[in-house]
């Protein structure tokens, strides 16, 4: 096994910068999920790794080598796509088997390794089948049997549940889980499904403009986001994001005003807090009021959008509870989990201060 750094790597393609002057530190066997919206590099960085994109600074390594004058195919990783990428003329055994072939390992190892791997991934009775006769499910299980038959030094795997339906999504989301962890092999995993970065990831890597934003584990992100951009891209609803100022501890906004949140006293904040910190009660019983603009159920709860001055702020209460759409309620803010943002460097401010 081997962990992968990568040390001042950018790429360029003339004036577009993909990802700039980054540096990264994967762990040997652990799990590392690059995470964020389209066109924010973490794509980019995994080809970089797999050398099927040449950085134009920098160094890759993996284990105690440097990669970047290797070829992708002595580089010792595994690569699942989005697309799953099979053959469609051979059966499932025979595309498992095809880094094998490859790779030249004896064929006195093949049917052991291959049945090894398809029994990983509940493949044990399809290995007859063409591609064609299995599901979107089947499908990228064998994606998953014919990286892990190699047994690479490094697993890399970009969106590979995108193209599964939700319910699939997180049953194969548990076995791949599973997966890695009988495996022990050092994974990165491309996604912009912030749900699969925080229930598979050991430390997550926010990027966004071809920056590494925050790197922690999921609850450090969920719980401490480093700014502006990771407070709002994690979280489903999001956090909410209040600008206002505050004085002498209190945050002052449009329309509301809230005691002992922290900061001191100063222009240009923004407070962030969780749908979740926030408690639909009745109106003059909670911290504010504010008319009703949407309700959602979710099953579990109902989610209730506001609104203050010209924002949405969403707040949770119980399931049964019905408001109607111009209806006037309570907010409860439970102030222990908020932030509160630098509205000009966007970077989290201590409340204390």
């Amino acid at each position: 096994m081997a962990g992968v750094r990568l040390k001042d790597v950018t790429k360029r393609w003339g004036a577009v910068i993909g990802v700039h002057n980054q540096s990264l530190e994967v762990r040997d066997r652990e799990f590392l999920v690059l995470l964020g919206p389209s066109g924010c590099g973490k794509t980019t960085t995994m080809r970089m790794i797999a050398g099927l994109e040449e950085p134009s600074e920098g160094e890759i390594w993996i284990g105690d080598r440097m990669v970047n004058d290797d070829l992708p195919k002595d580089r010792d990783v595994a690569m699942v796509f989005q697309n799953y990428g099979l053959y469609p003329h051979m059966t499932v055994r025979e595309n498992i088997a095809y880094p094998l072939k490859v790779r030249r390992v004896p064929k006195s190892e093949w049917e052991e390794r291959i049945d090894r791997a398809a029994a990983r991934v509940q493949l044990g009775d399809l290995l007859e089948r063409k591609p064609r006769e299995l599901s979107g499910g089947q499908r990228q299980r064998v994606a998953f049997a014919r990286a892990t038959v190699r047994e690479p030094k490094v697993f890399l795997m970009d969106e590979p549940l995108s193209n599964l339906d939700a319910k699939l999504r997180v049953s194969t989301r548990a076995e791949l889980k599973h997966l890695q962890h009988e495996l022990a092999t050092t994974t990165i995993y491309v996604t912009h499904d912030q749900i699969e970065a925080m229930t598979l990831a050991d430390r997550v890597a926010v990027m966004s403009d071809g920056i590494i934003q925050q790197l922690a584990t999921p609850e450090e992100i969920y719980d401490n986001p480093a700014n502006l951009f990771v407070a709002g891209f994690i979280g489903s609803p999001s956090m909410n994001l209040i600008a206002g100022e505050t004085n002498n501890g209190s945050f002052l906004a449009a329309d509301i005003e809230l005691p002992e949140v922290g900061g001191g006293s100063r222009k240009g904040v923004v407070l962030g807090i969780r749908p979740e910190d926030l408690t639909v009660v009745e109106a003059g019983s909670g911290h504010f009021d504010a008319p009703v603009y949407a309700t959602e159920l979710t099953g579990e709860a109902i989610l209730v959008t506001v609104v203050v001055g010209s924002q949405h702020v969403c707040a949770r209460g119980p399931r049964h509870m019905r408001k109607d759409i111009g209806e006037l309620v309570g907010i409860h803010a439970d102030f222990s989990h908020a932030h509160l943002f630098d509205s000009a460097t966007e970077e989290r401010i201590a409340r204390s201060s």
